[in-house]
Protein backbone atom coordinates (compact mmCIF):
# COMPACT_ATOMS: atom_id res chain seq x y z
CA UNK A 1 0.00 0.00 0.00
CA UNK A 2 1.24 3.47 -1.17
CA UNK A 3 2.34 6.06 1.80
CA UNK A 4 -0.51 8.42 3.09
CA UNK A 5 -0.28 11.47 4.84
CA UNK A 6 -2.85 13.04 7.30
CA UNK A 7 -3.65 16.79 8.01
CA UNK A 8 -5.02 17.51 11.13
CA UNK A 9 -6.95 20.89 10.66
CA UNK A 10 -8.21 22.50 14.07
CA UNK A 11 -10.54 25.14 13.05
CA UNK A 12 -12.37 27.86 14.81
CA UNK A 13 -15.69 26.05 14.73
CA UNK A 14 -14.45 22.19 13.71
CA UNK A 15 -11.45 19.92 13.89
CA UNK A 16 -11.20 17.79 10.91
CA UNK A 17 -9.02 14.88 10.07
CA UNK A 18 -7.77 14.71 6.03
CA UNK A 19 -6.56 12.27 4.18
CA UNK A 20 -4.63 12.37 1.05
CA UNK A 21 -2.59 9.84 -0.91
CA UNK A 22 1.01 9.94 -1.86
CA UNK A 23 0.22 12.18 -4.72
CA UNK A 24 -1.52 14.40 -2.42
CA UNK A 25 -5.23 13.73 -3.78
CA UNK A 26 -8.01 13.84 -0.97
CA UNK A 27 -9.49 10.98 -0.48
CA UNK A 28 -11.65 10.99 2.60
CA UNK A 29 -12.32 13.25 5.83
CA UNK A 30 -13.85 13.37 9.18
CA UNK A 31 -15.20 16.35 11.02
CA UNK A 32 -16.93 17.44 14.35
CA UNK A 33 -17.83 20.60 15.48
CA UNK A 34 -16.66 22.54 18.36
CA UNK A 35 -18.51 25.30 20.68
CA UNK A 36 -17.89 28.44 20.73
CA UNK A 37 -18.56 30.39 24.35
CA UNK A 38 -19.23 33.62 25.13
CA UNK A 39 -19.60 34.81 28.47
CA UNK A 40 -19.35 38.53 28.00
CA UNK A 41 -19.81 41.06 25.39
CA UNK A 42 -16.94 40.54 23.13
CA UNK A 43 -15.62 37.33 24.80
CA UNK A 44 -15.26 34.75 22.65
CA UNK A 45 -13.63 30.83 23.89
CA UNK A 46 -13.33 27.42 23.34
CA UNK A 47 -13.01 24.38 26.10
CA UNK A 48 -9.62 23.16 24.94
CA UNK A 49 -10.26 19.65 26.02
CA UNK A 50 -13.31 19.80 23.86
CA UNK A 51 -10.83 20.98 21.01
CA UNK A 52 -8.38 17.89 22.03
CA UNK A 53 -10.73 15.15 21.83
CA UNK A 54 -12.09 16.42 18.98
CA UNK A 55 -9.02 16.28 17.40
CA UNK A 56 -8.34 12.24 18.50
CA UNK A 57 -12.05 11.42 17.54
CA UNK A 58 -11.85 12.59 13.74
CA UNK A 59 -8.51 11.53 13.62
CA UNK A 60 -8.77 8.23 15.27
CA UNK A 61 -12.17 7.97 13.05
CA UNK A 62 -10.21 8.30 9.36
CA UNK A 63 -7.73 6.38 10.71
CA UNK A 64 -10.27 3.29 11.24
CA UNK A 65 -12.54 3.68 8.42
CA UNK A 66 -9.88 3.73 6.35
CA UNK A 67 -8.17 0.45 7.87
CA UNK A 68 -5.04 2.29 7.99
CA UNK A 69 -1.91 0.95 9.87
CA UNK A 70 0.67 2.96 11.23
CA UNK A 71 3.04 1.86 8.71
CA UNK A 72 0.46 2.97 6.14
CA UNK A 73 0.88 6.92 6.99
CA UNK A 74 4.37 8.53 6.36
CA UNK A 75 3.19 11.89 8.61
CA UNK A 76 0.74 14.01 9.55
CA UNK A 77 0.93 17.70 9.02
CA UNK A 78 -1.18 20.58 11.70
CA UNK A 79 -3.13 23.53 10.61
CA UNK A 80 -4.62 25.44 13.01
CA UNK A 81 -6.35 28.74 14.12
CA UNK A 82 -3.70 31.18 14.64
CA UNK A 83 -3.54 33.50 17.81
CA UNK A 84 -6.01 31.43 20.10
CA UNK A 85 -4.04 31.44 22.95
CA UNK A 86 -3.91 28.19 25.97
CA UNK A 87 -2.17 27.99 29.13
CA UNK A 88 -1.45 24.49 30.23
CA UNK A 89 -0.31 23.13 33.52
CA UNK A 90 3.07 21.21 32.38
CA UNK A 91 2.25 18.11 34.62
CA UNK A 92 -1.19 17.51 33.85
CA UNK A 93 -1.23 18.64 30.47
CA UNK A 94 -4.52 20.62 31.51
CA UNK A 95 -5.38 23.87 30.51
CA UNK A 96 -6.01 26.82 33.20
CA UNK A 97 -8.04 28.67 31.97
CA UNK A 98 -10.42 28.44 28.39
CA UNK A 99 -8.60 29.02 25.07
CA UNK A 100 -9.35 32.38 23.98
CA UNK A 101 -9.72 32.81 20.49
CA UNK A 102 -8.82 35.09 18.45
CA UNK A 103 -11.65 36.87 18.04
CA UNK A 104 -12.02 38.16 21.50
CA UNK A 105 -11.77 41.38 22.28
CA UNK A 106 -11.59 41.92 26.37
CA UNK A 107 -7.79 42.83 26.35
CA UNK A 108 -9.54 45.73 23.84
CA UNK A 109 -8.85 48.41 27.05
CA UNK A 110 -5.35 47.36 27.77
CA UNK A 111 -4.33 47.72 24.14
CA UNK A 112 -6.01 50.95 23.77
CA UNK A 113 -3.63 52.45 27.07
CA UNK A 114 -0.67 50.56 24.95
CA UNK A 115 -1.29 52.74 22.38
CA UNK A 116 -0.76 55.71 24.62
CA UNK A 117 2.84 54.90 24.86
CA UNK A 118 4.83 56.87 22.79
CA UNK A 119 6.09 55.09 19.81
CA UNK A 120 5.23 51.97 21.39
CA UNK A 121 2.87 50.97 18.64
CA UNK A 122 5.75 51.62 15.68
CA UNK A 123 8.14 49.98 17.81
CA UNK A 124 6.24 46.54 18.09
CA UNK A 125 5.00 46.43 14.23
CA UNK A 126 9.03 47.12 13.22
CA UNK A 127 9.86 44.03 15.51
CA UNK A 128 6.65 42.09 15.02
CA UNK A 129 5.04 43.22 11.78
CA UNK A 130 1.63 43.61 13.50
CA UNK A 131 -0.60 46.12 15.47
CA UNK A 132 -1.20 46.81 18.91
CA UNK A 133 -4.81 44.89 19.04
CA UNK A 134 -6.61 41.94 21.07
CA UNK A 135 -6.55 39.91 17.97
CA UNK A 136 -3.09 38.82 18.77
CA UNK A 137 -1.72 36.57 21.19
CA UNK A 138 0.30 38.73 23.89
CA UNK A 139 -2.70 40.92 25.85
CA UNK A 140 -4.53 37.29 26.14
CA UNK A 141 -1.97 35.76 27.73
CA UNK A 142 -1.04 38.43 29.76
CA UNK A 143 -4.57 38.34 30.13
CA UNK A 144 -5.23 35.02 31.69
CA UNK A 145 -1.48 35.45 34.21
CA UNK A 146 -3.01 38.48 35.65
CA UNK A 147 -6.50 37.33 36.44
CA UNK A 148 -6.31 33.34 37.11
CA UNK A 149 -5.41 32.84 40.59
CA UNK A 150 -1.52 32.03 41.40
CA UNK A 151 -1.10 31.76 37.04
CA UNK A 152 1.79 34.60 37.02
CA UNK A 153 3.19 32.87 40.42
CA UNK A 154 2.92 29.24 38.52
CA UNK A 155 4.33 30.65 35.18
CA UNK A 156 7.52 32.48 36.98
CA UNK A 157 8.22 29.12 38.70
CA UNK A 158 7.99 27.21 34.88
CA UNK A 159 4.92 24.86 35.76
CA UNK A 160 2.99 26.46 33.19
CA UNK A 161 2.97 26.15 29.30
CA UNK A 162 1.64 28.64 26.43
CA UNK A 163 0.93 28.13 22.77
CA UNK A 164 -1.55 28.26 20.38
CA UNK A 165 -3.34 25.60 19.13
CA UNK A 166 -0.85 24.00 17.52
CA UNK A 167 1.44 23.68 20.46
CA UNK A 168 -0.90 22.25 22.66
CA UNK A 169 -1.44 19.73 20.05
CA UNK A 170 2.23 18.93 19.42
CA UNK A 171 2.39 18.57 23.63
CA UNK A 172 -0.26 16.40 23.59
CA UNK A 173 -0.03 14.01 20.54
CA UNK A 174 3.42 13.63 22.26
CA UNK A 175 2.22 13.17 25.91
CA UNK A 176 4.34 16.10 26.82
CA UNK A 177 7.45 15.53 25.26
CA UNK A 178 7.60 18.41 22.99
CA UNK A 179 6.71 22.39 23.80
CA UNK A 180 7.10 23.67 19.59
CA UNK A 181 5.44 25.91 17.62
CA UNK A 182 6.27 26.66 13.83
CA UNK A 183 6.96 30.30 12.60
CA UNK A 184 3.74 31.36 11.14
CA UNK A 185 2.38 30.73 14.25
CA UNK A 186 4.51 32.22 16.45
CA UNK A 187 4.68 35.46 13.92
CA UNK A 188 0.87 35.78 15.45
CA UNK A 189 1.52 36.06 19.12
CA UNK A 190 2.78 39.81 18.77
CA UNK A 191 5.82 38.33 20.93
CA UNK A 192 7.84 37.15 18.05
CA UNK A 193 10.38 39.33 16.34
CA UNK A 194 10.15 38.13 12.75
CA UNK A 195 13.70 39.85 11.39
CA UNK A 196 15.76 38.75 14.46
CA UNK A 197 13.19 35.17 14.74
CA UNK A 198 13.50 35.05 18.40
CA UNK A 199 10.99 35.60 21.04
CA UNK A 200 11.08 39.47 21.97
CA UNK A 201 12.82 40.25 25.64
CA UNK A 202 11.69 43.80 25.50
CA UNK A 203 8.10 43.04 24.60
CA UNK A 204 7.83 40.04 27.19
CA UNK A 205 8.95 42.57 29.70
CA UNK A 206 6.27 44.97 28.34
CA UNK A 207 3.80 42.60 29.25
CA UNK A 208 5.38 40.71 32.00
CA UNK A 209 5.92 37.14 30.56
CA UNK A 210 8.21 35.05 32.02
CA UNK A 211 10.10 33.44 28.86
CA UNK A 212 10.27 29.93 30.03
CA UNK A 213 6.47 29.07 28.94
CA UNK A 214 6.98 29.84 25.81
CA UNK A 215 7.65 27.12 23.08
CA UNK A 216 10.61 26.75 20.99
CA UNK A 217 9.83 28.23 17.23
CA UNK A 218 10.33 25.54 14.36
CA UNK A 219 11.04 25.97 10.82
CA UNK A 220 7.28 24.60 8.95
CA UNK A 221 8.43 21.09 8.19
CA UNK A 222 10.45 20.00 10.93
CA UNK A 223 10.11 16.87 13.17
CA UNK A 224 7.80 18.42 15.64
CA UNK A 225 7.88 14.71 17.60
CA UNK A 226 5.66 11.24 17.77
CA UNK A 227 2.68 10.17 18.74
CA UNK A 228 1.24 6.78 19.84
CA UNK A 229 -1.95 8.06 20.41
CA UNK A 230 -3.65 6.23 17.47
CA UNK A 231 -1.75 3.36 18.36
CA UNK A 232 1.82 2.51 16.58
CA UNK A 233 4.00 5.60 16.08
CA UNK A 234 3.31 8.64 13.84
CA UNK A 235 5.47 11.21 12.94
CA UNK A 236 4.35 14.87 13.13
CA UNK A 237 6.55 16.34 10.11
CA UNK A 238 4.92 20.01 9.47
CA UNK A 239 3.01 22.91 10.99
CA UNK A 240 1.43 26.44 9.55
CA UNK A 241 -1.30 28.29 11.42
CA UNK A 242 -4.46 28.13 8.85
CA UNK A 243 -4.19 30.80 6.89
CA UNK A 244 -0.36 30.22 5.41
CA UNK A 245 -1.28 26.55 5.24
CA UNK A 246 -3.49 27.61 2.64
CA UNK A 247 -1.26 30.06 1.07
CA UNK A 248 0.96 27.32 0.50
CA UNK A 249 -2.26 24.86 -0.32
CA UNK A 250 -2.79 27.36 -3.18
CA UNK A 251 1.20 27.49 -4.40
CA UNK A 252 1.44 31.35 -3.98
CA UNK A 253 5.03 30.91 -3.59
CA UNK A 254 5.92 33.63 -6.43
CA UNK A 255 6.54 36.95 -4.80
CA UNK A 256 2.97 38.97 -5.97
CA UNK A 257 0.81 35.99 -5.69
CA UNK A 258 -1.98 36.12 -3.41
CA UNK A 259 -5.34 33.58 -1.92
CA UNK A 260 -8.05 34.92 0.03
CA UNK A 261 -9.60 32.35 2.54
CA UNK A 262 -13.30 32.55 3.26
CA UNK A 263 -13.72 30.57 6.70
CA UNK A 264 -15.17 32.11 10.08
CA UNK A 265 -13.24 34.77 8.83
CA UNK A 266 -11.69 36.19 5.60
CA UNK A 267 -7.65 36.19 5.23
CA UNK A 268 -6.10 37.66 2.08
CA UNK A 269 -2.45 36.51 2.35
CA UNK A 270 0.21 38.06 -0.38
CA UNK A 271 3.49 36.65 -1.02
CA UNK A 272 6.59 39.13 -0.62
CA UNK A 273 8.93 36.67 -0.89
CA UNK A 274 12.35 37.86 0.90
CA UNK A 275 11.38 41.44 1.72
CA UNK A 276 9.30 42.21 5.12
CA UNK A 277 7.00 45.39 3.70
CA UNK A 278 6.22 47.37 6.77
CA UNK A 279 2.40 48.48 5.49
CA UNK A 280 1.27 51.94 5.52
CA UNK A 281 -2.13 51.01 5.70
CA UNK A 282 -2.58 49.39 8.84
CA UNK A 283 -2.12 46.01 7.20
CA UNK A 284 0.09 43.03 8.70
CA UNK A 285 3.27 42.19 8.06
CA UNK A 286 3.62 38.46 8.62
CA UNK A 287 5.57 35.40 8.28
CA UNK A 288 4.25 33.28 5.04
CA UNK A 289 6.84 30.34 5.91
CA UNK A 290 9.82 29.16 6.84
CA UNK A 291 11.94 25.92 5.35
CA UNK A 292 15.51 24.98 5.78
CA UNK A 293 15.77 28.36 7.73
CA UNK A 294 15.17 30.45 4.97
CA UNK A 295 11.97 33.21 5.74
CA UNK A 296 9.03 34.31 3.10
CA UNK A 297 6.89 36.92 4.03
CA UNK A 298 3.42 37.93 3.17
CA UNK A 299 0.90 41.14 3.75
CA UNK A 300 -1.94 40.39 5.27
CA UNK A 301 -5.17 41.10 5.73
CA UNK A 302 -7.81 40.47 8.34
CA UNK A 303 -11.61 40.21 8.72
CA UNK A 304 -13.07 38.64 11.55
CA UNK A 305 -16.50 38.06 9.96
CA UNK A 306 -16.98 36.26 6.69
CA UNK A 307 -18.63 32.76 7.38
CA UNK A 308 -19.32 33.04 10.88
CA UNK A 309 -21.94 35.93 9.31
CA UNK A 310 -23.85 33.13 7.31
CA UNK A 311 -23.67 30.60 10.63
CA UNK A 312 -25.71 33.45 12.40
CA UNK A 313 -28.11 33.65 9.37
CA UNK A 314 -28.71 29.99 9.79
CA UNK A 315 -28.42 29.41 13.82
CA UNK A 316 -29.28 32.75 15.08
CA UNK A 317 -31.86 33.49 12.69
CA UNK A 318 -32.83 30.40 11.49
CA UNK A 319 -32.91 31.93 7.87
CA UNK A 320 -31.95 28.06 5.94
CA UNK A 321 -31.21 25.00 7.55
CA UNK A 322 -27.74 24.47 5.43
CA UNK A 323 -25.13 27.41 4.26
CA UNK A 324 -25.55 25.56 0.96
CA UNK A 325 -29.10 26.97 0.49
CA UNK A 326 -28.24 30.65 0.47
CA UNK A 327 -27.06 29.94 -3.20
CA UNK A 328 -30.54 29.43 -4.55
CA UNK A 329 -31.87 31.82 -1.69
CA UNK A 330 -29.99 34.95 -2.82
CA UNK A 331 -31.48 34.51 -6.36
CA UNK A 332 -34.90 35.73 -5.16
CA UNK A 333 -33.59 39.21 -3.70
CA UNK A 334 -34.79 42.47 -4.67
CA UNK A 335 -31.98 43.72 -7.01
CA UNK A 336 -33.13 46.96 -6.57
CA UNK A 337 -32.97 46.71 -2.09
CA UNK A 338 -30.72 48.81 -0.64
CA UNK A 339 -29.74 47.13 2.29
CA UNK A 340 -26.35 46.31 4.12
CA UNK A 341 -24.97 44.74 6.31
CA UNK A 342 -21.91 45.81 8.67
CA UNK A 343 -20.96 42.28 10.03
CA UNK A 344 -18.87 44.00 12.98
CA UNK A 345 -19.60 41.28 15.47
CA UNK A 346 -16.14 41.09 17.12
CA UNK A 347 -15.28 44.61 15.49
CA UNK A 348 -13.98 45.62 12.68
CA UNK A 349 -10.31 44.10 11.66
CA UNK A 350 -7.64 45.30 8.58
CA UNK A 351 -7.82 48.53 7.57
CA UNK A 352 -9.91 49.60 10.32
CA UNK A 353 -8.98 47.94 13.17
CA UNK A 354 -11.77 49.22 15.51
CA UNK A 355 -12.49 46.55 18.72
CA UNK A 356 -15.41 48.79 19.54
CA UNK A 357 -17.82 48.38 16.26
CA UNK A 358 -20.95 46.32 16.30
CA UNK A 359 -22.49 44.24 13.69
CA UNK A 360 -25.33 46.64 12.01
CA UNK A 361 -27.92 46.44 9.56
CA UNK A 362 -29.19 49.66 7.05
CA UNK A 363 -31.74 50.39 4.41
CA UNK A 364 -34.34 48.17 5.97
CA UNK A 365 -37.82 48.66 4.54
CA UNK A 366 -41.58 46.71 4.98
CA UNK A 367 -40.27 44.88 1.73
CA UNK A 368 -37.02 42.96 2.93
CA UNK A 369 -37.01 40.20 3.06
CA UNK A 370 -34.70 36.67 3.92
CA UNK A 371 -33.46 36.58 0.47
CA UNK A 372 -32.12 40.35 0.60
CA UNK A 373 -30.65 39.97 4.30
CA UNK A 374 -29.10 37.12 2.93
CA UNK A 375 -27.45 38.95 -0.03
CA UNK A 376 -26.47 42.43 1.55
CA UNK A 377 -24.21 39.72 4.07
CA UNK A 378 -22.93 38.21 1.58
CA UNK A 379 -21.92 41.07 -0.43
CA UNK A 380 -20.35 42.68 3.47
CA UNK A 381 -17.83 40.17 3.07
CA UNK A 382 -16.72 41.25 -0.66
CA UNK A 383 -17.00 44.70 0.57
CA UNK A 384 -14.74 44.14 2.94
CA UNK A 385 -12.30 42.44 1.05
CA UNK A 386 -11.81 45.10 -1.73
CA UNK A 387 -11.00 47.45 1.43
CA UNK A 388 -8.23 45.15 1.74
CA UNK A 389 -6.89 44.69 -1.69
CA UNK A 390 -7.32 48.53 -1.76
CA UNK A 391 -4.69 48.92 0.95
CA UNK A 392 -2.63 45.95 -0.60
CA UNK A 393 -2.40 48.28 -3.99
CA UNK A 394 -1.60 51.42 -1.42
CA UNK A 395 1.23 49.35 -0.04
CA UNK A 396 2.57 48.78 -3.94
CA UNK A 397 0.92 45.49 -4.51
CA UNK A 398 -0.54 45.10 -7.92
CA UNK A 399 -2.89 42.37 -8.60
CA UNK A 400 -3.67 40.51 -12.00
CA UNK A 401 -5.90 37.73 -10.44
CA UNK A 402 -6.93 36.57 -6.97
CA UNK A 403 -6.88 32.52 -5.87
CA UNK A 404 -9.94 32.11 -3.79
CA UNK A 405 -11.00 29.55 -1.00
CA UNK A 406 -12.76 27.96 1.80
CA UNK A 407 -16.37 27.18 1.84
CA UNK A 408 -18.11 30.08 1.12
CA UNK A 409 -15.95 30.18 -2.43
CA UNK A 410 -18.80 27.08 -3.44
CA UNK A 411 -21.36 29.69 -3.68
CA UNK A 412 -20.54 30.46 -7.28
CA UNK A 413 -23.10 33.78 -6.93
CA UNK A 414 -20.69 35.05 -3.98
CA UNK A 415 -17.54 33.87 -6.01
CA UNK A 416 -19.19 36.18 -8.88
CA UNK A 417 -20.30 38.75 -6.50
CA UNK A 418 -16.76 39.14 -5.22
CA UNK A 419 -15.27 39.33 -8.91
CA UNK A 420 -17.55 42.21 -10.16
CA UNK A 421 -17.06 43.99 -6.82
CA UNK A 422 -13.01 43.63 -6.95
CA UNK A 423 -12.73 44.37 -11.18
CA UNK A 424 -10.30 41.56 -10.80
CA UNK A 425 -9.80 37.57 -12.23
CA UNK A 426 -11.17 35.24 -9.19
CA UNK A 427 -9.73 31.47 -9.08
CA UNK A 428 -11.21 28.71 -7.53
CA UNK A 429 -9.00 25.69 -7.05
CA UNK A 430 -10.51 22.28 -8.32
CA UNK A 431 -9.90 21.51 -4.71
CA UNK A 432 -11.01 24.50 -2.26
CA UNK A 433 -9.83 22.82 1.07
CA UNK A 434 -6.20 24.31 0.68
CA UNK A 435 -6.09 24.74 4.28
CA UNK A 436 -5.62 21.16 4.69
CA UNK A 437 -3.73 20.82 1.68
CA UNK A 438 -1.37 23.22 2.94
CA UNK A 439 -0.35 20.59 5.87
CA UNK A 440 -0.66 17.84 3.58
CA UNK A 441 2.17 19.20 1.53
CA UNK A 442 4.28 20.06 4.68
CA UNK A 443 3.99 17.00 6.10
CA UNK A 444 4.82 14.99 2.46
CA UNK A 445 8.04 17.37 2.14
CA UNK A 446 9.07 15.90 5.56
CA UNK A 447 8.55 12.63 4.84
CA UNK A 448 10.12 12.42 1.76
CA UNK A 449 7.18 12.25 -0.51
CA UNK A 450 7.41 15.40 -2.27
CA UNK A 451 10.93 17.02 -2.52
CA UNK A 452 10.36 20.53 -2.28
CA UNK A 453 8.09 23.55 -3.41
CA UNK A 454 8.82 24.13 -6.69
CA UNK A 455 7.72 20.06 -7.35
CA UNK A 456 4.20 20.98 -6.02
CA UNK A 457 3.56 23.98 -8.40
CA UNK A 458 1.81 21.40 -10.80
CA UNK A 459 -0.58 20.02 -8.19
CA UNK A 460 -2.56 23.95 -8.50
CA UNK A 461 -5.15 23.17 -10.83
CA UNK A 462 -8.14 26.05 -11.66
CA UNK A 463 -11.51 24.56 -11.07
CA UNK A 464 -13.81 27.28 -11.96
CA UNK A 465 -12.81 31.35 -12.89
CA UNK A 466 -14.88 34.32 -12.57
CA UNK A 467 -14.29 37.67 -14.70
CA UNK A 468 -16.01 40.97 -13.36
CA UNK A 469 -18.98 41.33 -15.52
CA UNK A 470 -19.81 44.87 -16.76
CA UNK A 471 -23.41 45.13 -16.32
CA UNK A 472 -23.07 44.82 -12.58
CA UNK A 473 -20.24 47.02 -12.15
CA UNK A 474 -21.26 50.65 -11.65
CA UNK A 475 -24.17 49.53 -9.51
CA UNK A 476 -22.15 47.59 -6.84
CA UNK A 477 -19.82 50.91 -6.85
CA UNK A 478 -22.53 52.77 -5.80
CA UNK A 479 -23.44 50.22 -3.09
CA UNK A 480 -19.85 49.70 -2.06
CA UNK A 481 -19.53 53.76 -1.82
CA UNK A 482 -22.78 53.36 0.37
CA UNK A 483 -21.09 50.25 2.77
CA UNK A 484 -17.80 52.60 2.90
CA UNK A 485 -20.19 55.02 4.61
CA UNK A 486 -22.20 52.72 6.62
CA UNK A 487 -19.28 51.50 7.97
CA UNK A 488 -18.27 55.06 9.53
CA UNK A 489 -21.58 55.10 11.11
CA UNK A 490 -20.87 52.00 12.85
CA UNK A 491 -17.74 53.01 14.65
CA UNK A 492 -18.09 54.84 17.55
CA UNK A 493 -22.06 53.68 18.64
CA UNK A 494 -20.66 51.10 21.06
Amino acid sequence: MSKKVIAIDQGTTSSRAVLFDSANNLMDFEQMEIEQHFPHDGWVEHDPEEIWKSVVTVTDKLIKKNSLKSTDIASIGITNQRETTVLWDRNSGKAIYPAIVWQDRRTADLCKDLKKEKGLEQKVQEKTGLLIDPYFSATKLAWILDNVSGARKKAEKGELAFGTIDSFLVWKLTQGKHHKTDATNASRTMLFNIDSHCWDDELLQLLRIPKQILPEVCDCVHDYGDTSVFGGSLKIGGIAGDQQSALIGQCCFNPGEAKSTYGTGCFMLLNTGNKKISSDNRLLSTIAYRFDGKTTYGLEGSIFVAGSAIQWLRDGLKFFKSADETEALVKHRNNDSKVLVVPAFTGLGAPHWDPNSRGSIFGLTRDTHIADLTAATLESIAFQTRDLIGAMESDGANFSELRVDGGMTANNWFSQQLSNILNLKVLRPKVIETTALGASYLASMHSGLCPDLESLKSNWICGKSFVPEEKDIAGLEEKYNNWLSAVERTKGLF
